[in-house]
């Protein structure tokens, strides 16, 4: 029987799951994103919604904070292993497929930091991951574009509105368009002619975790190095042309330099994490793959330590990325687990899968039987205080690790909180 194999990367969640949202509810009026806009109408009651927003997604704008701005330390200095907390920890995954890989952080007291890992440099595909390499890359060039003026950076996020176009192009996933006016929404896939502002294809990148927006975003942030202080009055003719007359290996270079690079001066090396391709077949007109995509718990905590520490980019970028991986709707996978509902949570997963049908094994949707990638990074934020990250990335065949995710959220919240 001739093998056939399936690859599909996986940015969204299955459909026994819903899909996230986030950034805080009352963020229209700095972003202009309009899923937020209806978020806060049915808070208030003017749009009736049976759905009911869990404790820890309610809070504001200015009640997200960085939680280890007072620790100047290196990432490799607070990442040492307590050993009582290494041992609780490692408990927890007797049974469990070797593939299990983890690193946590206590950061509940930063005078007291406990940190325990597992498999800590094991290498795994990241999914949707990668997109938190994206939004790196993008408030890397604002802050070059505009190194003097965190206003001028937003302003640019809000008000500046980019074309899908072919980047786009093709995602099962659907993104939320909300209509202001008569209070409509309606969840379609992306098309080349939709139009959006950069904080609103950010969002869809992160709360859908759609896969054209994460293309369109990498997209702009090429445009922005290659334009620098000219980018804010590029026009899309201009785009258009630049990409079709500039050398595809120049512009697979400056795509995969742009995304890697703030990584590597957060002292995360291409062993740990990095980012080889974009995340739409459509962008592969223009640019190629590069590197392959790989990441590790290791190099996953390193960037949420240097987010919390204020360090990637500035400490105004840190915060603004951070608010815009706050989940501010229903929950998936790691993040769903009960234990957590009061808690804020800052979240990304990112799954893929590959088949081979030619065996006779089972094998579908998040269930591949030769690779089948799940990876959890998350802060957990709870409202006594107790604040921790955790980074679980697992490749467990022929099994939805969806629930294992869940479970183990909530005996690593239980051990923590003990």
């Amino acid at each position: 029987m001739r093998k056939v194999l399936s690859y599909i990367l996986l940015l969204t969640i299955c459909s026994a799951f819903v899909a996230s949202k986030e950034y805080p509810i009352d963020g229209y009026g700095h972003t202009g994103i309009k899923r937020l806009l209806r978020l806060e109408r049915i808070q208030s009651g003017e749009i009736k919604n049976a759905t009911a927003l869990p404790p820890g997604a309610m809070k504001t704008y200015d009640e997200i904070k960085l939680n280890l701005i007072t620790r100047t330390d290196s990432a490799g200095a607070l990442m040492q292993i307590d050993p009582n907390f290494q041992k609780e920890i490692s408990g927890l995954f007797r049974g469990l497929d070797k593939s299990y890989s983890l690193t946590v952080l206590d950061i509940s007291d930063v005078n007291n930091i406990r940190y325990a890992e597992r498999n800590e440099s094991a290498g795994y595909q990241p999914g949707s991951v990668g997109k938190l390499a994206v939004l790196t890359g993008l408030f890397t060039q604002l802050a070059k574009i505009y190194p003097d003026s965190w206003e001028s950076r937003t302003e640019l996020l809000r008000n500046r509105s980019v074309k899908a176009g072919v980047w786009g192009l093709t995602d099962e996933h659907t993104v939320p368009i909300f209509n202001i006016e008569n209070n409509t929404l309606v969840k379609r896939q992306v098309i080349a002619s939709d139009v959006f502002t950069l904080y609103e294809w950010t969002d869809h990148m992160l709360s859908v975790s759609n896969n054209g927006a994460a293309s369109i975003v990498w997209r702009e942030v090429l445009l922005m190095a290659a334009f620098g202080k000219d980018y804010p009055s590029l026009t899309e003719e201009q785009a258009l042309e630049y990409f079709k007359t500039t050398p595809k290996k120049e512009l697979t270079d400056l795509a995969n330099d742009v995304v890697n690079l703030p990584l590597r001066e957060l002292g995360i090396t291409p062993e740990e994490w990095r980012l080889g391709s974009f995340f739409t077949r459509g962008a592969n007109t223009y640019v190629g793959d590069k590197g392959g995509s790989i990441g590790t718990p290791s190099g996953l905590m390193k960037f949420l330590i240097h987010l919390e520490q204020g360090k990637v980019v500035d400490t105004d970028s840190s915060l603004e990325m951070k608010r815009l991986m706050y989940m501010t709707d229903r929950r998936i996978r790691y993040a769903q687990a009960p234990a957590l509902k009061d808690a804020a949570v800052y979240f990304k997963s990112g799954s893929l899968y590959q088949c081979d049908r030619s065996k006779g094994e089972t094998c579908g949707k998040y269930m591949g039987n030769v690779t089948n990638y799940m990876n959890s990074v998350i802060i957990v934020e709870h409202p006594d205080n107790c604040t921790y990250m955790v980074v679980l990335m697992t490749n467990v065949l022929r099994k939805n690790s969806a629930s294992d995710h869940m479970y183990l959220a909530s005996r690593i919240d239980n051990l923590i909180r003990k």
